[in-house]
């Protein structure tokens, strides 16, 4: 396995041989006993295929995630380093003197709830420990902070830090699965733990509410505020903005690189299995019943492949021949793909980007890529 960059953040944690990004950020304005995944809606039709280009709008030091505030047309990008900023480079929140510093830690993912009046980030603190906090905010000011949810991590890897806000108006949350190799402590297949699952919570509760339809409310040894399980580290996943369609990217360890689906129809509960399996193939020996297999795999250490980053389906309107393709990439190797929602396994590699590290959505439905190094990308037509 190759070392990790000291700067590469991600609860990507495979291998890679990343260089530390530039110095300071400068930021420019931005004009049984294995169940078959659901299939995903069925394609779109589409123009003629053409290219696209990877338009620098900006750079950040060290960004992960990005997110969009309804009304604004301002992005806001999280650097891992612990400050939200804003593409007028405003500082919006600086959480830069809490953050652990770890390859794996340090702020890692943002939402704003639907209405535009709260923020929430999720960061790794000093000890290690993963906090989701809620701030009101106003489009000026970040305040009333709270924390919403926090979880002691036992190790300083597989941290997750995805948050997303879903169709049902819920806030999604990734944790991975406590870190080390191999999941020792079970954690992915063990309802009785947060870790190596998505939660599915209403964040305005004090601090937070379970909403009552979650799958296994009321089951005993069971956390209520399980969604999904089974998961390794599931460093970003996103929602289809037409159908409602969950896509998740889930890093691997030994040997494959995975994409899960869950269709807007389910009511979770589904069990993608780690760490009884990785990818297609069982996990040293592992077995289980009502596995959900992924959608899309692809192999682990192959190419300079190391992390699988999971995108969006592209919904927008200046790209018409990609529109109902789902984009993902990998954070070593740096393509990225495109595949139709009906028939992921049919994937064109459509650019690259050094140190992918997340892919953001616009409020029209556009696509961004982040690259560890430093840039914010649109992709355009070329």
């Amino acid at each position: 396995m190759r070392p990790l960059a000291a700067v590469l953040l991600l609860a990507l944690t495979a291998c890679s041989a990343a260089s530390p990004p530039p110095g300071p950020a400068t930021v420019s304005s931005a004009p049984p006993a294995s169940t078959r995944a659901s299939t995903p809606a069925s394609p779109e039709p589409k123009s003629a295929p053409g290219q696209v280009r990877f338009r620098e709008l900006g750079r950040f030091e060290r960004p992960v995630a990005l997110a969009v505030r309804a009304g604004e047309e301002r992005l806001y990008v999280a650097e891992q380093g612990g400050r939200l900023r804003a593409t007028d480079g405003d500082v919006v929140v600086d959480l830069s003197g809490e953050v652990s510093g770890g390859n794996e830690q340090g702020l890692l993912g943002v939402a704003f709830h639907p209405s535009g009046r709260w923020l929430y980030l999720d960061w790794t603190d000093a000890r290690g420990a993963t906090h989701v906090t809620e701030w009101a905010f106003d489009g000026r000011r970040a305040t009333g902070r709270r924390d919403v949810l926090t979880q002691e991590q036992p190790y300083a890897n597989h941290n997750g830090g995805q948050l997303a806000f879903g169709p049902d108006g819920h806030l999604y949350v990734g944790l991975g699965d406590g870190g080390s190799a191999g999941d020792p402590q079970g954690n992915g297949q063990d309802l009785g733990t947060l870790l190596g699952k998505i939660l599915r919570i209403d964040p305005r509760g004090r601090p937070y509410k379970v909403p009552e339809d979650n799958p296994f409310v009321g089951k005993d040894g069971a956390r209520a505020e399980i969604w999904a399980y089974g998961l390794r580290n599931p460093w970003r996943f996103g929602f289809d903005r037409r159908t409602g369609d969950l896509w998740i990217g889930d890093v691997g360890q030994d040997s494959a690189e995975e994409v899960d689906h869950q269709p807007a129809a389910s009511k979770g509960g589904e069990n993608y299995g780690w760490n009884l399996r990785e990818g297609e193939r069982p996990f040293r020996g592992g077995t289980g019943r009502g596995l959900t297999e992924p959608v899309i795999t692809y192999p682990l250490h192959k190419d300079g492949n190391c992390s699988v980053i999971a995108g969006y389906v592209y919904r927008g309107a200046a790209l018409s021949w990609l529109r109902g393709s789902f984009l993902y990439g990998d954070f070593c190797a740096g393509w990225v793909r495109a595949a139709p929602a009906g028939e992921p396994s049919k994937a064109a590699e459509i650019g690259r980007v050094e140190q992918l590290s997340s892919f953001g959505e616009g409020l029209d439905g556009e696509l961004y890529a982040l690259s560890l190094r430093g840039p914010l990308y649109r992709i355009e037509p070329a």
